[in-house]
């Protein structure tokens, strides 16, 4: 039999009003006070309630305490043993594992007579043991809560029992007022006391049930308790799928019901809370039937279809809770508690939208913080650009990635097949800044970049001609020349950036390419003379050139502080303006850091250095390169550039177009590739974690030693299987759709020679024979005709292109020919390798033809135009790694490697 209680049940509820729920009377014991969850939460109970907790229970932890502003709460091995130090308590808050909480509050009840409330907080406690609890709690006279909830809370009283109700402030959401809460959510609870104050309502008593398969202080007693107090004029109901205890309510006061979980209906497992698994007829859409029947109405409350009574009202969005409540309350007569606090819509303390333009209705405004919110936001303003996490690099990146099943690799999410479509330069930029520019910043950039390139008198080429005429090849000439492009080569250039940072940084300008006003920064920028200014060849020619390319705010400013100054704008500061004006958007939506703001002139340097001794030294003059004079060469895109150094004569459109997509194609295939690697451990080698300690020219290095004739000039044995099919021809101009050439005869014959040599090699036992380059595929392929999408959308580019090349249409000739002649079982792939030496080959075709350049020469201009585009990728994953990486993290563990004897 259970102890005597109300009388209206017919089992022991204790609680006759919701003002004894939480008292001031209360005294409380926690078990499990130096738990996880419970050490964080039960200091800010004690400390609102004004230290209601009188100890705390822990085996082995007697003698400990847990600290709190109102002093140390002492901590027992036993309940037995609290009391017997005189503590006493009639409320017992249990943080147990599942397993043990049937044993906690059997303790608790056992060793103390006056107990009256149990609070559980424990989630998926067994349904034998709730039985059990519940069994031992109606015996004794005690009202248990939960399990699965965050307790209960008082706004009149200002005392918490159990969880978290209010969170870290419960004073700022648990506000003195008219209506109790009843919520199977504990985060709900204290979310809807919040929402409730927007439209001027208070609360009286908060309860968070949980929702456990039993709920032992359930809706029925929770109303009971309601209409016997007078502080309250209307509840809150929340409630989820699952049981059957918001059956048949009847309340002397409104209620407002929000019915959530109607997409639960369908499910067999329960996914949130154990006991929101519905039977047959407890789903959502059940529950919303009971409240619309008892409430009258024949609908669900919306702020566009206001269904209500002087009963209530049924919602399902808990933002409609407060309206709702404000017309149900009007009905019956009555007015919220205060002034609204705030409103429900979107604020948003930060914001940024990552240069996308938005629709009007879609681009929210950022508003002010709160106190003390704004002032931390405040600070945070003062970290200008990313600030990124450091981790372990080794065999992993966060610039670029390949997907394994269309074998298409990305930079910056960007995928190489898109990134062909851009131009040299306009990766270049991509690379380190994470945005493509603008056709006026892509012009500047060509402009930084081309000033650069002739390396007349500079060491870096005499270096670069004396590793060329020692027989080196390509990448090892490439390195001879960076190495000398050190942090003093960059230095003034970083310098004038830093400084352009510094006067920048704090202002709210957003794009350099729009009108700012920085007039008043003008004279505040004194101290920055010696970084800004300087009387050096060549600055006047590429300020001009920048000048007459667009708007840039950095390059006004340079020409307004020369003149507030009496000095010239130095050729280093006009460099660090453009490259602050490019990646200055980047930096203020935080997608690079001011330490790579800074080092961008050292990378450009660099990239012009590649560029510039890729032509032989006799190519470089005091006025001209390749033939252009230096005036003119500023206007040059970087893309037609790059091709004179290479080819040795200007391009056409056409050509410039192919170019560039060959460079685009080549630029990564993720951060596993040999040259990646190199550029990653260099930087890891030189520790990132110290970032102005990281050699920019040395990584660029350890890409260039690790490239080689089988990783970048192995794109000529391509070329040289076509130049050996069609060295007797009589192909003059590849790009002519009628050359005359019979392609499938050709493809034919080299099918049956082709098959006949792999039988032969086989029958000798020789599984080494040669392989055809760039047909078949690992992943293309055991389809009856298989496709390269990545070739695939090369060919379809430069079809809509117009552009035409005989040795790629060669080549589709050739896998048909294959099969034609049973040398393969199916249509093999043409790889996208392929493209890469077709352009390459259609290009050099003419002079190779004529005889003004050898197979050596082709074979160099392949290597070479691997460097150039594999740089850009490179450049994104050495960048990535300093800001990213760890200090010597491409190592491998002496755990890990083996000798092999």
């Amino acid at each position: 039999m259970h102890k005597e209680g109300v009388a209206e049940f017919p089992y022991y509820v204790g609680i006759n009003s919701l003002s004894e729920l939480a008292t001031k009377d209360d005294k409380v014991v926690v078990l499990n006070i130096l738990g996880k969850e419970s050490s964080g939460v039960t200091p800010i109970s004690h400390e609102y309630s004004g230290g209601n907790v009188v100890f705390g229970t822990g085996p082995g932890k007697s003698g400990k305490s847990l600290p709190t502003k109102n002093g140390k709460i002492p901590v027992y091995n036993s309940i037995k043993e609290g009391m017997a130090a005189g503590h006493e308590f009639n409320t017992a808050v249990v943080y147990l594992p599942p397993s043990g909480v049937k044993d906690g509050v059997a303790e608790a009840v056992r060793d103390n007579p006056k107990l009256k409330k149990v609070i559980v907080l424990t989630e998926k406690v067994s349904v034998k043991d709730s039985r059990v609890m519940r069994a031992i709690c109606q015996t004794n006279g005690v009202d248990l809560f939960g399990g699965n909830c965050l307790g209960v809370a008082d706004s009149w009283n200002h005392v918490r029992l159990g969880g978290a109700l209010g969170g870290n402030s419960p004073e700022e959401s648990l506000i003195k007022g008219s209506v109790a809460i009843f919520s199977n959510s504990g985060n709900f609870t204290t979310t809807i006391a919040v929402y409730l104050a927007t439209a001027g309502w208070g609360t009286t008593t908060s309860v968070s049930s949980g929702k456990d398969v039993y709920i032992h202080y359930g809706p029925q007693e929770f109303i009971y308790a309601l209409n016997n107090d007078d502080r309250s004029q209307a509840a809150i109901v929340y409630c989820e799928p699952g049981g059957y205890y918001e059956k048949d309510l009847k309340s002397d006061k409104p209620i407002i019901a929000c019915v959530v979980g109607r997409w639960k209906a369908k499910l067999t497992k329960s996914c949130g809370h154990a006991g929101s698994l519905a039977g047959s007829g407890d789903d959502a859409m059940a529950k919303e039937e009971w409240f619309k029947d008892y409430f009258g109405v024949k609908d669900i409350y919306t702020p566009e279809n206001p269904v209500c009574s002087k009963k209530g009202a049924l919602v399902t969005n808990i933002a409609h809770i407060p309206e709702a409540l404000t017309k149900v309350m009007e009905a019956n007569g009555k007015k919220p508690d205060f002034e609204p606090k705030g409103d429900l819509s979107l604020k948003c303390w930060f914001g940024n939208n990552n240069g996308v333009k938005l629709p009007k209705e879609l681009d929210v405004q950022q508003v002010k913080a709160i106190e003390p919110y704004s002032e931390q936001i405040d600070a945070l303003k003062q970290q200008v650009g990313a600030q990124i996490s450091r981790e372990t690099l080794k065999d992993a990146s966060g610039a670029s990635k390949m997907d394994p099943k269309t074998q298409v690799s990305q930079i910056h999410n960007v995928s190489i097949l898109d990134a062909s479509n851009k131009t040299f330069e306009e990766n270049l930029v991509f690379a380190l800044t994470h945005n493509y520019p603008s056709a006026s910043g892509t012009a500047m950039a060509n402009a930084v970049l081309n000033a650069y390139v002739n390396q007349h008198g500079q060491a870096t080429l005499v270096a670069a001609t004396a590793s060329r005429e020692a027989g080196n090849s390509p990448n090892t000439v490439q390195a001879a020349a960076v190495s000398i492009v050190g942090k003093n080569k960059a230095q003034k250039a970083m310098k004038a950036a830093e400084a352009l940072l510094d006067i920048f940084k704090l202002t709210d300008m957003d794009n350099p390419e729009e009108k700012f006003d920085y007039k008043a920064l003008v004279k505040g920028a004194a101290s920055h003379k010696d970084a800004l200014l300087d009387a050096d060849a060549g600055a006047e020619a590429v300020l001009k050139q920048v000048q007459s390319k667009g708007q840039s705010v950095f390059i006004d400013f340079l020409v307004d502080f020369a003149k507030e100054h009496n000095g010239n704008v130095s050729k280093d500061a006009v460099v660090a303006a453009v490259w602050a004006s490019l990646a200055w958007p980047s930096l203020r939506t935080k997608k690079i850091s001011k330490h790579t703001l800074v080092r961008l002139p050292w990378y450009s340097m660099i990239y012009s250095t590649m560029v510039g001794v890729a032509a032989p030294d006799n190519q470089h003059s005091a006025d001209s390169f390749c033939g252009i004079k230096n005036d003119d060469l500023l206007g040059n895109s970087f893309t037609r550039t790059a091709f004179q150094a290479l080819m040795g004569r200007d391009a056409s459109e056409g050509e410039l177009f192919e170019f560039q997509v060959l460079l685009g194609l080549i630029i990564t295939n993720g951060p596993g590739t040999i040259s990646a690697q190199g550029s990653k451990g260099a930087v890891s080698a030189d520790g990132p974690e110290q970032p102005d300690r990281v050699q920019i020219n040395k990584s660029f290095i350890g890409f260039l030693t690790h490239t080689g004739f089988a990783h970048g000039g192995n794109g000529y044995e391509a070329a040289a299987f076509l130049i050996e099919q069609f060295k007797d021809s009589s192909l003059t101009d590849p790009a002519d759709s009628k050359h005359g050439v019979d392609l499938e005869k050709l493809a034919t014959d080299y099918a049956k020679w082709y098959g006949s040599y792999k039988k032969e090699q086989k029958g000798l036992g020789r599984l080494d024979y040669a392989k055809i380059p760039c047909v078949n595929h690992p992943v293309f392929k055991g389809k009856d005709v298989n496709v390269d999408p990545r070739e695939e959308y090369v060919s379809k580019l430069f079809k809509d292109k117009g552009l035409y090349n005989v040795f790629l249409d060669f080549y589709h000739h050739l896998v048909e020919g294959l099969f034609k002649t049973k040398v393969t079982k199916n249509v093999y792939c043409v790889n996208v390798d392929a493209v890469i030496a077709v352009i390459l080959l259609k290009m050099v075709w003419s002079d190779y033809k004529k005889g003004s350049i050898k197979e050596e020469d082709i074979e160099w201009a392949s290597f070479m135009a691997f460097l150039f585009g594999r740089m850009i990728g490179c450049a994104a994953e050495i960048d990535d790694h300093t800001n990213r990486g760890k200090n010597m993290d491409t190592r491998t563990p002496a755990s890990k490697v083996a000798y092999v004897g």
